[in-house]
């Protein structure tokens, strides 16, 4: 998994001040770590969003301006419910031994069987969070949707773990992750020859 610098800058929390901040571009942010306090700090808009809507998750190494480096990852965004422009960052400080959850993004690869018969591709659950050590995460979660039959799916239960020893999935397992829809002439054909 790459990691990626992002600069901070400490804050004092009051309230007018963070929507000054978001005026010019900057997003508040809090820094955790289990035991330890919670720092204020903001970080430029422009590069946060690059992180945030990023198809790969990312460990974040944030600098301070004196030359300190904390190794994270983002926990949490808020977005504005209008303009979806990110307003709250939450970001989790972790040591290397440390077990941690994170969302990683689901990738597919292969031609789906289902497509092939005209039916659509469809990614229900575009991450998933992961639990394990940061140094064993990937970049995203590959999975193979080569077999995969119009009106079937594939659950968190069956995505095969073994090329991610160490790592387990903590979403529910019944959940859909990726599924092939048959397209509308199909969808309609069927309802046809039901009905006849």
């Amino acid at each position: 998994m790459e990691t990626i610098v992002l600069g901070v800058e400490p804050r004092v929390i009051k309230k007018k001040d963070a929507d000054k901040l978001r005026k010019q571009g900057i997003v508040p942010a809090v820094i955790y770590h289990k035991g330890e306090e919670t720092l204020a700090v903001s970080v430029n808009e422009i590069a946060l969003k690059k992180l945030v809507h990023s198809a790969e998750s990312h460990i974040i190494d944030l600098q301070f301006p004196d030359g300190k480096i904390k190794r994270s990852f983002i926990k949490e965004v808020q977005f504005h419910p209008v303009t979806d422009r990110i307003i709250h960052t939450d970001f989790q400080l972790f040591s290397a031994e440390e077990i941690i959850e994170l969302e990683v993004p689901v990738a597919v690869s292969g031609d789906s069987a289902g497509v092939e018969k005209g039916g659509k591709l469809l990614i229900i659950r575009h991450a998933l969070t992961i639990k394990g050590k940061p140094e064993d995460m990937p970049d995203h979660l590959v999975i193979d949707v080569t077999k995969l039959e119009i009106g079937h799916s594939i659950h968190v239960k069956e995505i095969p773990m073994e090329s991610y020893s160490g790592l387990q999935i903590m979403d529910e397992p019944d959940a859909p992750v990726v599924t092939v829809l048959a397209s509308k002439k199909e969808a309609e054909t069927a309802t046809v020859e039901a009905t006849a």
